[in-house]
């Protein structure tokens, strides 16, 4: 069993999607698939050194012996979270990595948001909810940590407030914004709170409610751009 792997470059190259390096390790050149990420920095040598380690997950078939690499361990793991899930081959579990950061994904099983999952080449409906719920319950920890730190972040003392912003919420999801929006602009929402300052009786739901959209409306047209 390759755990990681310590060596020099030798070689990098791409066939089709799939990105490749050679590395010589005591003598031996081993031909290990990496992330597309990874490639791009060493090829356009943003790496100062050609010593390389990378973390290996090793699959072995019947005709061949694959070697997937690394930069980090949390990489590996959940790479082969991935490749736990029924019908997910390597190819898929790369594509996930190769489009999207970990807590990215994460985000997205928390959210629920299919469209992200199955914006992955070769992942449709049926797989999409596959994950959805097989990687909810493999990442339970971590999704219950990225909640804890957003109700942090978000923490507001005052009870008035806090039921100003919970209405905020109700009314803006009833106006069809999807949750991931709304999450992404409340923290500027509360910062403007601070701005408006509650004592000067310049704070009410509706100006929060006008703010909130102009934000929303804001993000929508910058994305469609």
């Amino acid at each position: 069993m390759i755990s990681w792997i310590n060596g020099n470059l030798v070689d990098l190259w791409q066939t089709n999607q799939k990105f490749f390096v050679l590395i010589d390790c005591q003598g031996l050149g081993y031909e290990i698939q990496i992330l597309e990420s990874f490639f791009l920095k060493l090829k356009t040598n943003r790496i100062s050194t050609k010593n390389i380690t990378l973390w290996i997950k090793h699959i072995k078939k019947e005709d061949s012996d694959l070697l997937f690499g690394f930069t980090s361990k949390d990489q590996k793991n959940f790479f082969i979270e991935i490749l736990s899930i029924r019908g997910v081959g390597s190819q898929i579990g790369i594509g996930i990595l190769n489009k999207f950061s970990i807590s990215e994904v994460i985000n997205a099983i928390k959210t629920q948001d299919k469209k992200l999952i199955c914006s992955v080449p070769g992942i449709g409906q049926k797989m999409s909810d596959r994950l959805i719920l097989e990687l909810k319950s493999k990442f339970k920890s971590e999704i219950l940590s990225e909640e804890e730190k957003s109700k942090g972040e978000l923490e507001i003392k005052d009870p008035e407030i806090n039921k100003m912003i919970e209405d905020l919420q109700l009314t803006l999801q009833s106006l069809s914004y999807k949750n991931k929006e709304i999450n992404t602009i409340l923290p500027i929402i509360i910062k403007e709170i601070d701005l408006l300052g509650k004592k000067e009786n310049n704070l009410s739901f509706e100006k929060l409610l006008k703010l909130a959209m102009h934000y929303l409306d804001e993000n929508s047209s910058n994305i469609a751009r």
